[in-house]
Formats: C-alpha cells, sequence, structure tokens
C-alpha cells in the first residue's frame, strides 16, 4: 500500500503511513527497552524503569519508592510517563511501561495491582473570580448546567453517577483531556471549571483554586503491572520497596 503522497513541495504520510511509523515507534521503543534488561550488568543491580500515571497527590509513594531504590542502586534509571487511564492501560497492554497507576472508576482485574495507601479526592478547580470560589464545598447541586472539564476517563466511566442524584447526561461537558496542564489553561481562560483530582492546584497560577466535592468523593490508586509479568532485576527491586512500604 502507499505510504507517502508527494507533492510539489513536500511529502505526507497517507493512513497507511501514519499507522506504520507509529507502530515503528513502538518497536524501537520495545527493542531498546528489552536491549537494556538483557545487558544489565550482574555485578550491581542497573536498568531502567518505566512508569506511567497520573499527576495527583497519590503518586507520591511511588516517588517515595523511587527515592529509595536509587540511594540504595544508583545505577536504576526511572522514566516517568503521564496520561488518563486509557494512555497507561494501552501502554502496559503493549509491554511499552512496565508499570501503570489507575485511578478509580477503573477495572483492575486483568492486572496484578497494589492499591496505594492515599485515596484521592474529587473536586472542582475554578477560578477565584467564580462565584462557586466562595463556596468551601461544590455539592451536585452546582454542577447543573454548569460549563466543566474532565478526564475522558471520567467521561467514558460515568464516574460521577452514584454521587450526583440525578442523570449523568444532565451534566454539561463542554472539553475532556488527559493532559492537567491543558485543562489548567481551560480554566484560566474562562472555558469551564474542571472536575479534578486534589494536587492538581500545584500546576496551577494563583488565579486558580480547588474546592472539594461534598458529600466527599474519594478514589483509590493502584499501582498495577501486567500478570504473570517476568521482571528484569530493577523492576523487581522497585515492586519490592513499594510492597515493603505498603506493608510498614
Amino acid at each position: 500500500k502507499p505510504l507517502f503522497l508527494r507533492g510539489k513541495r513536500r511529502i505526507t504520510l497517507t493512513r497507511e503511513g501514519m499507522l506504520l511509523r507509529k507502530r515503528a515507534e513502538e518497536i524501537i521503543g520495545l527493542v531498546e527497552k528489552t536491549k537494556a534488561e538483557v545487558t544489565a550488568g550482574d555485578e550491581s543491580i542497573t536498568g531502567e524503569i518505566t512508569i506511567g500515571g497520573g499527576e495527583t497527590e497519590g503518586m507520591r509513594p511511588i516517588a517515595q519508592a523511587v527515592r529509595q531504590v536509587q540511594a540504595r542502586h544508583p545505577g536504576i534509571r526511572v522514566h516517568m510517563l503521564r496520561g488518563d487511564g486509557y494512555d497507561v492501560a494501552e501502554r502496559l497492554d503493549r509491554g511499552l511501561i512496565d508499570f501503570g497507576t489507575l485511578i478509580e472508576p477503573v477495572d483492575v482485574s486483568r492486572y496484578d495491582s497494589l492499591r496505594l495507601p492515599r485515596p484521592d479526592v474529587w473536586g472542582l478547580l475554578l477560578r477565584r473570580d467564580h462565584p462557586l470560589a466562595q463556596q468551601a464545598a461544590i455539592g451536585p447541586e452546582d454542577l447543573a448546567g454548569l460549563p466543566l472539564l474532565a478526564s475522558r476517563q471520567m467521561v467514558g466511566e460515568n464516574g460521577l453517577s452514584g454521587w450526583l442524584g440525578y442523570d449523568y447526561e444532565k451534566l454539561n461537558i463542554v472539553a475532556t483531556g488527559n493532559l492537567v496542564n491543558n485543562l489548567v489553561l481551560l480554566v484560566e481562560e474562562g472555558v469551564g471549571c474542571a472536575l479534578t483530582l486534589d494536587g492538581v492546584e500545584r500546576f496551577a497560577g494563583e488565579r486558580l483554586c480547588f474546592r472539594p466535592l461534598a458529600p466527599r468523593l474519594e478514589s483509590w490508586m493502584y499501582l498495577v503491572w501486567k500478570k504473570y509479568q517476568v521482571f528484569p532485576q530493577a523492576a523487581e527491586v522497585f515492586l519490592n520497596q513499594v510492597r515493603a512500604n505498603l506493608e510498614g
């Protein structure tokens, strides 16, 4: 099949060409990852660990385990990739990352998993000049008709359906995304208020504030990896550290 469309001044990819490029990038990434795992020296634990996840306070136990592991084994390098639950699951299933973090609502039964110790709290990120910013908390009635920004996962899984007390379709979702910084920009520009997790305010400027939902709505985060996974030493050391921290 044709991969290129040749114009007078440039060459563009066909649909098949774009698919081939995407698959080639994944294949090369997997080759490099495998090479690093196989050639790691026996005299000391070295290697690379790739972790995909969101940008929430729930990631702190992961960061703590990384610090502890690297203090004992400086030759271990960690790559953190951000994305929502859909991005993380896709990368994990394709073997492009070693671990992922998934946030409820999500089904983790097809993975091995550990529940992390601190749940994230849902709330509304909004401008300080917004009328709702004067409230200490945000109730279901406050969201009706309000222009809202939300993650793809929250929309796809109807994550607020039990909390709302009314039909989920009545929410006015004007935009979705999987990158916190982009949602912050949309809130700053007045596109809407973002349904998000606590801790996101650290990415926001002074113009924005976070107000929790009431009744309180929490979501647990899970560290997940593929079932029957055979880990290289670096990844095994990291997982053992996370387990030890949770048991402690």
